[in-house]
């Protein structure tokens, strides 16, 4: 199927993406986003011929000024896409049409993920008819500054109860990780979750894989059984902070603050020098310990839905 070209005088020109617009395009996705990911363009190729393209460029004067992409959201939300726009917020509205125009079959809804102050995306849902659906926090902390040395009073009490972390080697028993994947099935069941915060699914192997092979995760023994779990992904000078969980009976104890000021006093002797995390607002326990922790929140994310 082919994307039919649009104009009229008033209207920019919107065709599909080509790999040749990937510097400009790259540039105006990074602009979006305030520099706060950076895109590169060897990232972004066009869709293979035959198939709907899933990025639409918007073109003015011979240049490509806006771009619009919608694809499914992930596989923690399998009825959704999700629609991200920059650039020119003139053309914002040319592109939505032009996209809704040739949905897949099989999605319900449309979702869109914005930081509260980037105000061209933000004006754009509103008035598109999207509503204002899910909330979401991030927060870093400057690892360079971080003091452990409050939370030792909390570690040793926790040690005299029976509880000991540690950092869980690539190595560890099976018995380990068959403990670590019920552990991180309870998260998933109890933690309150938006789409954007969703992760995806992951197998009792594919959960062992990802922390061999790219992650550092910290746990909580208690009586030698593992009962808290934390997840670092290594990213350059910063880590992020993910698949946080304590197992119900030994929550409300400090157990998590513990382990994490233990898995980022790890991080700090790593020469990491910033951490990173984040979750929806409904997650009330975790901003708590995050909090606790001296990590500063940021400007909220916004996803917006709209019904197909």
């Amino acid at each position: 199927m082919t994307h039919a070209t649009h104009r009229t005088d008033h209207l920019p020109t919107l065709r599909p993406f080509h790999t040749a617009d990937a510097p400009t395009v790259a540039r105006l996705v990074t602009e979006s986003v305030r520099g706060h990911w950076t895109y590169a363009p060897e990232y972004l190729c066009e869709g293979a011929p035959g198939t709907r393209p899933t990025r639409l460029v918007a073109e003015h004067g011979g240049q490509v000024v806006a771009t619009a992409r919608l694809a499914p959201f992930g596989e923690g939300v399998p009825d959704a896409l999700r629609l991200d726009v920059a650039g020119d917020p003139a053309s914002f509205t040319p592109l939505l049409l032009a996209q809704l125009a040739e949905v897949p079959a099989g999605f319900r809804r449309v979702l869109g993920v914005t930081r509260e102050d980037f105000m061209e995306q933000m004006t754009f849902f509103a008035a598109a008819g999207f509503r204002n659906a899910w909330q979401s926090w991030g927060a870093h902390l400057d690892l360079t500054t971080f003091d452990p040395a409050p939370f030792e009073g909390l570690q040793e009490r926790l040690f005299l109860a029976g509880y000991e972390p540690e950092r869980l080697s690539p190595d560890a028993p099976e018995a380990d990780w068959d403990a670590l994947y019920a552990l991180q099935q309870t998260g998933v069941r109890d933690q309150p979750r938006n789409p954007t915060t969703m992760p995806d699914p992951l197998t009792r192997d594919g959960l062992r894989d990802v922390i061999r092979r790219e992650e550092a995760a910290f746990v909580t023994r208690w009586r030698g059984q593992i009962v808290a779990l934390t997840r670092l992904t290594p990213r350059g000078t910063e880590v992020d902070s993910e698949g946080t969980v304590t197992h119900p009976d030994h929550r409300r104890r400090g157990v998590m603050t513990a382990l994490k000021a233990r898995a980022l006093t790890w991080a700090k002797g790593e020469s990491h020098t910033h951490a990173g995390t984040g979750g929806t607002v409904l997650n009330l326990p975790m901003l708590r310990v995050n909090t606790r922790l001296g990590y500063c929140t940021e400007r909220m994310w916004i996803t917006w839905e709209k019904d197909l």
